[in-house]
């Protein structure tokens, strides 16, 4: 035991040495808290009389600290002070560099814990105890049975799931064949080690479209596309080692477990995605979510090697999955999405095979909002479902409202079909609703009190449905944000604590910057938009917000909804029919069947 002296070197501010007194005692040091206003010399004075082995001063920020802070070490030294007492110096101007410049033995900036001063006063050395050990990977799918709590809702999604599974029976496509070939004759062990895997590209040119196929056949890259250098890779691989060496992550709920929250990463290039990663992961963010370019979904087959891309979105090639997830904290959830293009089966067996531990599918959001033809996306989704499946690999089931204006009652009827699909194929889905201010809540007036009913209709209506895990997202507060980051950084965080009490299990959040950039987005708005939802979970807590009656209002008429829209799938007898026919999403709403991979469908020899 030794006896510590704090003294707050403030006219009046002493809460920070209270608090570390308190802990300092409570590990059996005695201590000697001063008032505040006492002036250096009488801090000297005092700590010579109590006969202190440690005096801890506080500071908050002033204009000229520094030289203050100086003249105190000064005073120390010419007391004798220094001879028998060490001294550290807290507060929030503090850096430890600074402490050391000015001649303090240490220096306590923000965030720091009464396990460092403990150290400090019992002159052991402090090895921090890094919070990236105690966070773990979690599994959203832990604990749910998929099991119905909507009996009529049950038999007409299960008569449709029959439906799709007879149609699909006898039918391939080019998606479908080279996800074949990934998953036969890709091995990723001896493609990491080099030895290359020549039977599968022996085939694969011959399955995709003009831009990869010229790729194999003559080396031509797409258009703003190129490799990266030889020192290029150096320096990737000397700045990942370097920011993992100093860098820890950080927990963004407080008291609750849930929601993780996922944050988006493609910037194009995957030297700054792996950036970004890192930016998200020390801040906080529990997941990741690979965003690829618009054209890769429109195109037959992927390119191979470690690429760069001038524009939004980063390609997906083998190499460059492998890079990025090779960079990742191993609590961190990796989602590589397959949901809405020619590549849909393929992206679930390569994500799989380079690690990811989720990827998304859905034939409904793909087919009326994403570009690619419903028939062709029927028969890839169906396939991915089975490689998902196969591969352990839980996967969320975006809903097309995000940009379509599609109600609710269709889009989320379009979710079930695929998530009761994949269930009785014995995959993991994932309910994903939007949960922001949609094209529909604008044009029936549905929040026109407030964001919380609509939004919380939504996961009330699906969880009188199914046991099933929800992720709101893509991403939440959508629509809301403004051009004004700290508008929407605080719309995301409000969103967020309405998904912490509503208790989902994870939520997509954006950068403040991301969907009114003029450019790439940027590290410190994806830093924002973290550090906001850390402060509404901790503001939250264990608290409530209560939706009004409105809200049950709203879940009932949403259920109501996706069983008269089940009800006409069935009686349509088809459903890629019904997806042409837009009865999950017309034309008016905003849902057009897509194109790509037209006539694409055939028989299966």
């Amino acid at each position: 035991m030794s006896r510590v002296l704090l003294a707050p070197l403030d006219p009046v501010h002493d809460i920070g040495l209270k608090m570390i007194a308190r802990g300092l005692e409570e590990a059996g040091h005695e201590t000697v808290l001063l008032p505040p206003d006492l002036t250096p010399e009488e801090i000297v004075s005092q700590a010579l009389v109590k006969e202190a082995q440690t005096l801890l001063i506080s500071r908050t920020l002033g204009y000229g600290v520094a030289e203050l802070l100086a003249r105190f070490i000064d005073l120390a030294d010419a007391a004798g002070l220094r001879e028998k007492a060490r001294i550290g110096i807290g507060g929030m101007a503090v850096r430890r560099e600074l402490a050391a410049e000015l001649g303090f033995d240490a220096g306590f900036g923000p965030g720091t814990t009464v396990e460092e001063v403990a150290c400090f006063v019992e002159r052991r050395e402090y090895v921090p105890d890094p919070t990236r050990t105690h966070k773990e990977k979690a599994d959203m799918t832990a604990g749910y049975d998929y099991g119905y709590r909507h009996p009529g809702i049950a038999a007409k999604l299960a008569g449709i799931s029959a439906l799709i599974m007879d149609w699909v029976k006898d039918k391939t496509s080019p998606g479908v064949e080279r996800a074949r070939l990934r998953d036969e004759l890709w091995d990723v062990k001896r493609w990491r080690s080099r030895e290359g895997n020549g039977a599968l590209f022996d085939h694969y040119p011959a399955l995709c479209g003009d831009v990869p196929r010229k790729f194999y056949e003559s080396g031509e890259l797409h258009p703003k596309t190129r490799r990266f250098t030889k020192d290029e890779v150096t320096g990737l691989e000397n700045y990942l080692a370097e920011a993992k060496a100093r860098m820890s992550v950080l927990k963004l709920q407080h008291t609750r477990r849930r929601p993780l929250v996922f944050n988006q990463y493609g910037t194009g290039c995957p030297f700054m995605d792996i950036g970004h990663i890192l930016a998200s992961e020390a801040w906080g963010a529990d997941g990741v979510v690979h965003f690829d370019p618009s054209w890769g979904a429109r195109t037959e087959g992927f390119l191979d090697g470690f690429l760069t891309h001038q524009e939004d979105g980063t390609v997906i090639t083998a190499a460059n999955l492998n890079r990025i997830g090779a960079g990742l904290e191993k609590s961190t959830l990796w989602q590589v999405r397959a949901h809405r293009g020619l590549n849909t089966p393929e992206t679930v067996v390569l994500a799989a095979k380079l690690g990811a531990d989720l990827t998304k599918i859905n034939i409904c959001y793909g087919s009326l909002g994403a570009g690619t033809d419903p028939e062709r996306l029927t028969v890839d989704g169906y396939h991915a479902i089975l490689y998902a499946k196969k591969y352990n690999l839980p996967f969320d089931v975006v809903t097309n409202e995000e940009l379509a204006g599609v109600p609710a009652h269709k889009a989320f009827a379009g979710m079930l079909i695929v998530a009761d699909l994949a269930v009785r194929l014995g995959a993991r889905p994932i309910l994903q609703p939007l949960f922001a201010y949609s094209p529909e809540v604008m044009i029936h007036g549905l929040m026109e009190d407030n964001y919380i009913d609509f939004n919380a209709a939504k996961v009330q209506a699906l969880r009188g449905i199914v046991n099933a895990p929800i992720w709101p997202g893509a991403p939440i507060g959508f629509l809301t944000h403004t051009e004004d980051r700290v508008q929407s950084a605080m719309a995301t965080a409000l969103h967020a604590c309405l998904a912490a009490a509503l208790e989902v299990d994870a939520i997509s959040i954006a950068s403040t910057d991301e969907a009114y950039s003029g450019g790439p987005i940027s590290a410190p708005a994806k830093v924002d938009t973290l550090r906001a939802v850390q402060e509404c979970f901790r503001f939250l807590g264990q608290a409530a917000i209560t939706p009004t009656a409105k809200a049950d209002d709203y879940a009932a008429a949403i259920t109501d909804g996706i069983e008269r829209v089940l009800d006409e799938v069935l009686r349509t007898g088809d459903f890629v029919a019904a997806l042409h026919a837009g009865v999950l999403g017309s034309r008016e709403e905003g849902a057009y069947p897509g194109r790509a991979g037209k006539d694409t469908v055939r028989t299966a020899k």
